[in-house]
């Protein structure tokens, strides 16, 4: 029996390989086309097509182009070929790669962890049936992963006795869908799956056609050049020992590296230079773990010259000058450039699971080569995907076939990118119990400069006690409670009632007021933007350090900048601290009227340049974890509302 990857193809004109999904309602013959596009492009193994004819004959079976897939896809399955989800074909013009094609129950998974990878798409509408709902489904998946180059085949012609006018039909009703996605192509074809119309050859029994085959439409389009020129993102898939050497594998997702650039790897956050680039055969393993494919490095060639760079789409091995930590999971970048860290996001979810998605039930969010537990913590808007009907109230549950947009939190730090500036990290599958519910993409990300590069002279030093024990010792774990507010609306008062409470149950807590700190450490600043960015800089040093030896710290800053406290939350997960912002509410002119320090009447006069809600901005906070309205509760309802939420997360 041969293999898929036995196929040699002969070179084509020489451009790159287009990778394409298709994708169709149940029944509507994608399996068909893909059979029938195999065969006419003799793109088979060689002695496929009479092999599979010979079976159905002894079945007593009528042959049908389905079953070359089927019988392709079988082998895959037994691990004779070298991928489980790409098949080959050729036309004249290029290489093609089908991706993630297998089973329409399987298909919606498949679609979201593989075919985001894609550069074009075929949907598949039969003819007798017309559009269904996942034909809906399919198309704004497509435009949520960001696919967006695709024709439309209209298959099964021949049921609809290859009508003209029930094609126009369905294109109208389908153009109109599209439209509502932002989506739009000039290219659909009435096509026979089954007889090979308009599939490589132009079809005699639609000749009121015009357009192209599918073939041609396929040839048109144009492969995504490799994005060699985004930001590097370097995910760390394993670490090995050969020989004295200490070597970090992975895969380039996008960018490039060289020998001597420096990286930083988050979320350690710690940087090292590259010492050498090395490159090994990728051999996939035969069966799939949790952490997706897996693969060996075996000893280099001493005749196989070390390479100098690294380029987007290629599995390397890289060894670092200084012999930092690095663990799978683990992304390196360069500096200016660097990903997002965080533990909270916000995202679109496609739930596909039978079971609700659940607010608060524990989850597990798979991102590159990470894996983090992680709770949906707010669901603000659904919408059902093939209606495109939108519920913008809040929600507690997702339902199967709904999207959601919605606020994760994670455990411990993850490293992202907004999906529409780097795809390869802006997409994610959760998991539970082993099964993948859903997938989707992050939006709305906050970056943050990370180019400040410590001198090269300077270590951290590991402590001998870990953060385990401290928290055993001290019965919960360090944290930042990060309190943001207008003046006056109550966050020194509330610190300061907070951490009484948190010490009375035996916790370790302590305030960082903002006048206090601008009495002796950031005595030397004003009150400048630029000012205000160094004061909330050296806070966030300060409280990570204290949440690092254990303790609870609550800061009381007005931090006006979501930037800044983006960049405060960043740093406190270099200590892998707990970190939950508290956005203390209240309206401007119940600030005005509390003016406990006279401080609103002298900016009016204009004593006081630069006041935060006067002549200079608040940005108001995206997603706090809390939010209390003290203009509307107590100082003891306050606090009680924050503890409510904060003592689980330091257990």
């Amino acid at each position: 029996m041969h293999s898929i990857s036995s196929v040699k193809h002969p070179a084509s004109s020489g451009e790159a390989t287009l990778r394409v999904v298709f994708v169709g309602h149940v029944d509507h013959g994608k399996s068909t086309l893909i059979g029938r596009i195999l065969s006419d492009t003799n793109s088979l193994p060689e002695g496929k097509l009479e092999q599979v004819q010979r079976a159905c004959a002894a079945e007593n079976m009528e042959f049908e182009f389905a079953f070359l897939l089927d019988a392709l896809l079988e082998e895959q399955e037994q691990n004779i070929t070298i991928d489980t989800t790409q098949i080959p074909f050729k036309t004249a013009k290029r290489n093609y790669m089908i991706i993630d094609a297998p089973g329409h129950k399987e298909f919606l998974k498949n679609m979201i962890t593989g075919a985001s990878s894609a550069d074009a798409a075929v949907l598949v509408i039969a003819a007798n049936e017309g559009v269904q709902e996942q034909s809906k489904r399919h198309a704004y998946l497509l435009s949520l992963l960001g696919v967006r180059q695709f024709c439309v085949v209209v298959n099964k012609m021949d049921l609809a006795d290859y009508s003209e006018a029930r094609f126009l039909e369905i294109e109208k009703k389908y153009r109109v869908f599209l439209k509502t996605l932002n989506l739009e192509t000039d290219v659909f074809i009435p096509a026979s799956a089954r007889f090979g119309e308009n599939i490589t050859a132009r079809s005699t029994k639609m000749k009121w056609h015009h357009g192209p085959t599918l073939a041609e439409a396929l040839d048109a389009m144009t492969p995504m050049a490799p994005p060699t020129d985004l930001p590097l993102r370097f995910c760390v898939q394993d670490v090995y020992k050969f020989d004295d050497r200490r070597i970090i594998a992975g895969r380039i997702e996008t960018g490039m590296l060289q020998v001597g650039d420096e990286l930083v790897f988050s979320p350690a956050n710690k940087t090292s230079i590259v010492q050498s680039i090395e490159h090994w055969p990728v051999i996939p393993s035969a069966v799939e773990g949790s952490r997706g494919a897996s693969f060996k490095i075996s000893h280099r060639d001493p005749s196989t010259p070390i390479g100098m760079t690294g380029v987007a789409g290629g599995s390397i091995g890289i060894t670092l000058h200084e012999q930092i930590f690095v663990e799978r999971g683990y992304v390196a970048s360069h500096s200016k450039d660097a990903p997002i860290e965080t533990n909270r996001f916000h995202a679109d979810l496609f739930w596909i699971a039978r079971q609700p998605a659940r607010l608060s039930h524990l989850y597990t969010v798979r991102l590159a080569t990470q894996e983090v537990k992680c709770q949906i913590v707010s669901l603000d808007e659904v919408m059902d995907s093939s209606s495109l009907e939108r519920n913008p109230t809040k929600a507690d549950q997702l339902a199967r076939n709904e999207v959601g947009r919605l606020t994760i939190q994670t455990r411990a730090p993850i490293v992202l990118d907004n999906h529409d500036r780097l795809p390869p990290l802006g997409r994610f599958v959760l998991v539970d119990d082993g099964m993948i519910c859903g997938g989707g993409i992050v939006y709305d990300g906050v970056y943050t400069d990370r180019g400040a590069i410590k001198s090269k002279n300077i270590f951290w030093s590991e402590g001998k006690i870990t953060a385990q024990a401290r928290s055993a010792q001290h019965g919960h774990r360090g944290a930042v409670v990060w309190l943001t507010g207008l003046s006056g609306s109550g966050k020194s008062t509330i610190a300061q009632a907070l951490e009484r409470e948190l010490f009375i149950r035996a916790m370790h807590p302590y305030v960082l007021d903002g006048d206090n700190i601008r009495h002796g450490l950031n005595s030397n600043l004003g009150f400048a933007p630029e000012d205000r960015v160094e004061n909330i800089r050296r806070v966030s040093e300060v409280a990570k350090l204290m949440a690092d030896a254990g303790n609870v710290v609550i800061t009381a800053f007005i931090s006006p900048y979501r930037a800044d406290r983006q960049r405060a939350r960043s740093i406190a997960m270099e200590g892998n601290a707990e970190f939950i912002e508290v956005f203390v509410d209240a309206p401007l002119e119940v600030c005005e009227e509390r003016d406990p320090k006279n401080l609103y009447k002298k900016a009016r006069a204009g004593e006081i340049r630069e006041f935060t809600g006067i002549d200079a901005p608040y940005e108001l906070p995206v997603d706090p974890e809390i939010v209390v309205q003290t203009n509307q509760q107590s100082v003891d309802e306050s606090v009680a509302s924050i503890l409510e939420r904060l003592l689980p997360r330091l257990k």
